[in-house]
């Protein structure tokens, strides 16, 4: 990350522009690879390659697209956050050009907005379907990106996989007590259930083909480097809100404190789960 973009991200002067871009920064240069061993194991699972037509839902700045695209497969994301899709094509489309969906094995398709605007080829539809934002860990937005998911649906060829995926048992993850700063400062209460991605897969029409565990630990260089990484997440969006950004990263850093090994780095060990849908 560039000097001018830690410093926008850390003054209390700098415009929401600025606070979007450097926090998207923080979540592709920090965040994002967390989720590689997630990502690893989904698409060695369904055997993603050349033959795969992936519409990443959530695709955010694009790391898993361009894991899924190093195995062949033609990816289309979509994505809410402008900033956030502006470096998913910095990574997949280096050069400016924008492929159609139904162009040459490799090449990506990104769009700013929902599925609705990443329709594909009729010929040719998507064949496979990632949200890989958990589900249910967000205060005040408990399905994140389940109605995307409904939506998508209908672009999918029959019988294709749909991949949902959420935190695992508490008791499993480390991080579960610094995501409870979120909670507390937002007033919000609400835990993620286990059965929340299967009841998502139900409202979606989508018939149940199994699911996974993967260990998907959340390491960093240092406590500050953590407080970015977390941030980035949106996890903590109401919280802010209900507060202040200070105050906020303060109590985060507090909660870091037992994951803080003796060379400075945090380490916290996750579990991560994610069931497999098929589309009717």
């Amino acid at each position: 990350m560039s000097s001018t973009l830690v410093r926008n991200h850390r003054s209390v002067t700098a415009t929401p522009t600025e606070e979007a871009v450097a926090r998207a920064r923080d979540w592709a240069e920090i965040q994002e690879r967390m989720l590689v061993p997630l990502y690893e194991a989904v698409y060695k699972r369904l055997d993603a390659g050349s033959a795969t037509r992936l519409l990443g839902v959530g695709c955010g700045s694009g790391l898993a697209l361009l894991m899924a695209a190093a195995r062949g497969a033609r990816v289309t994301g979509v994505d809410t956050h402008a900033e956030r899709i502006a470096l998913a094509r910095e990574r997949l489309l280096p050069d400016g050009a924008e492929a159609p969906s139904d162009a040459r094995r490799g090449r990506a398709r990104l769009v700013h907005g929902g599925p609705a605007d990443a329709s594909g080829d009729p010929a040719a539809p998507y064949n496979l379907l990632t949200a890989f934002e958990p589900m249910g860990g967000v205060p005040g937005d408990p399905d994140g990106p389940s109605p995307a998911v409904e939506d998508a649906v209908p672009l999918m060829e029959r019988g294709s996989a749909v991949v949902l995926t959420g935190w695992g048992p508490p008791e499993r993850c480390a991080a579960s007590a610094v995501l409870r700063v979120a909670t507390r400062l937002a007033d919000a209460v609400r835990q993620p259930r286990r059965d929340d991605l299967e009841e998502v897969a139900a409202r979606a029409g989508l018939k149940l083909d199994g699911s996974g565990r993967v260990a998907c630990p959340f390491g960093y260089a240092d406590v500050k480097s953590a407080v970015r990484g977390l941030l980035s997440t949106g996890l903590f969006d109401a919280a802010i809100r209900a507060t202040d950004r200070d105050q906020v990263k303060k109590e985060v850093a507090e909660a870091l404190h037992p994951h803080l090994r003796r060379d400075g780095t945090v380490w916290m060990p996750n579990v991560f789960r994610y069931v497999v849908a098929r589309t009717a």
